[in-house]
């Protein structure tokens, strides 16, 4: 069982419970983070776990001083932070190109892209001084940072850019023992992805219903990414399910 201490970004819902509940299940201390309260407290009474192991913290991840103050609170409790999970994030308007709003776009750069940022600074400023040094930081990529989807361009966009930002973290994260890799998800069952069981716009203009998988095996595939020692690292791994129309040629 771990004694680590884990802080899980999008933590109330989809992707980021089903992490923080695994993680729960290996051991970790959790740090929940969100922007609805009573949603992270829903993740937290799901966990099972004592106050004393899982704090809650309401947070806006695009918001630089809320983000300083969720790893403060997180030394606070814990005195340290061993794993980011950087998976807070949205789709955004799935409109034409030429009609999606500069507001529509900022709002999916400022969360998608910005936010894993400012959440990763934080926690690269807590890792490189905390004793032991060092930690990890898994990004929540998606098979759209490597393939678009019709109508998807901020989202695209800015999944291509957490690449970068996973590459870069790793390469200056390598002094100060931080390990940075990504997971890149296709289809996993969740509130984010249920139109996918009556049809999705595929690339030849069709509206086709898609397979998907148990948000689960996502989970299971994070805690195994944040539980290798930190003298190794799995830099990407896709998850996908396996007849989603990702492989081929549309």
């Amino acid at each position: 069982m771990s004694e680590q201490i884990a802080v899980v970004t999008g933590a109330g819902s989809g992707v980021g419970r089903a992490v923080a509940l695994e993680l729960a299940a290996g051991g970790w201390r959790l740090v929940l983070a969100g922007r609805r309260a009573e949603a992270l407290q829903g993740t937290a009474e799901l966990a099972g776990l004592p106050g004393e192991r899982v704090l809650a913290v309401p947070t806006d991840v695009t918001d630089a001083e809320a983000v300083a103050a969720l790893f403060a609170a997180a030394e606070r409790r814990f005195g340290r932070v061993d794993l980011l999970f950087n998976n807070a994030g949205a789709f955004g308007a799935a409109v034409p190109l030429e009609d999606l709003s500069l507001a529509d776009w900022q709002a999916v750069v400022d969360l998608n892209l910005t936010g894993s940022f400012l959440c990763a600074q934080a926690a690269f400023r807590l890792m490189k001084r905390q004793d032991p040094q060092g930690g990890r930081i898994i990004n929540n990529g998606s098979v759209s940072a490597h393939v678009p989807r019709p109508r998807s361009i901020a989202y695209t966009a800015t999944k291509h850019a957490v690449t970068g930002l996973t590459r870069s973290l790793s390469l200056d994260g390598r002094p100060y023992r931080i390990a940075c890799g990504q997971i890149d998800i296709g289809n996993a069952a969740t509130d984010m992805t249920a139109a996918m069981d009556v049809g999705v716009r595929q690339a030849n203009g069709r509206i086709t219903p898609e397979p998907t998988m148990d948000v689960a095996d996502v989970a299971r595939t994070v805690r195994h990414m944040a539980e290798l020692p930190l003298e190794a690292n799995v830099q990407f791994a896709t998850v996908m399910a396996t007849t989603m129309p990702y492989i081929g040629r549309g």
